[in-house]
């Protein structure tokens, strides 16, 4: 029963530190552009790249 006593502010604790790392990423725009960023895996990179000879 006493281990009841260290695991309930440990799961607060880490409830908080997770609640802290998601306001973080909303800070930082990790959640701007979702759409694109899973459109663009669709999208052929080869013309980007360039020519393929070098010489």
């Amino acid at each position: 029963m006493n281990i009841i006593f260290l695991l309930a502010p440990f799961s607060v604790l880490l409830g908080l530190i997770a609640v802290g790392a998601f306001l973080w990423t909303l800070r930082a725009d990790q959640y701007e552009d979702i759409e694109g960023a899973a459109a663009r895996i669709l999208i052929d990179d080869t013309d980007a790249e360039g020519p393929d000879d070098q010489g």
